[in-house]
């Protein structure tokens, strides 16, 4: 296992700042904690539809946008049971039904009923992890063609997706369902 600071270090990264996007939030989305904390509501929100916004999907995007270099973030998934974490293009479809992959202009990795991991390619592949995370973090490099995925905790690799990027893409997250409140709990943005 790589030392964190030594996988920083040839990401050559500190933490990207980043805060939640309102104008992108399900209406089903509690955003807190200054816009870095995410958590599934069990009372839709009135909001005003608009363009950006998913209106089935449960998730948000990130307010700032990468069309250039490299970024590294991270977010505290902690003991919830599901949950996405991902990239998305700036031109990818908000509304209806959407099937999460690059096709489409996501790129994520999703955990569901406590021990499912797969990466959301086009068909998924089931992730096999030697540990829980309790932080994803996750690595974009632009020019380089590259999204990365790590166990923050040890800075082990999940999944690395490759891919010509050619707009803006912006971090994405779905704290999922309350899951009966087994996975009440929110995600987080970790920052430095």
């Amino acid at each position: 296992m790589m030392d964190k600071k030594v996988v920083a270090c040839t990401i050559g990264l500190d933490l990207s700042p980043m805060m939640l996007d309102p104008s992108t939030s399900h209406p089903n989305l509690i955003l807190s904690d200054g816009l870095t904390s995410v958590k599934y509501g069990d009372n839709k929100l009135v909001l005003p539809d608009n363009p950006k916004r998913f209106s089935q999907c449960i998730l948000v995007l990130g307010s700032q946008g990468f069309d250039s270099g490299r970024h590294y973030w991270e977010v505290e998934v902690g003991n919830k049971t599901a949950w996405d974490v991902g990239m998305a293009s700036e031109s990818s479809n908000r509304k209806g039904k959407i099937k999460l992959n690059p096709k489409n202009g996501y790129w994520a990795i999703w955990l569901r009923n406590g021990d499912a991991y797969k990466a959301l390619e086009s068909p998924s592949k089931t992730l096999i992890l030697n540990a829980k995370p309790k932080r994803i973090g996750v690595y974009v490099d632009y020019e380089g063609g590259q999204i990365s995925f790590y166990n923050a905790d040890d800075m082990s690799a999940i999944y690395t997706f490759r891919a010509t990027f050619t707009e803006k893409l912006y971090p994405y997250l779905s704290p999922f369902l309350h899951d009966s409140g087994r996975n009440s709990e929110p995600l987080r943005v970790v920052h430095n």
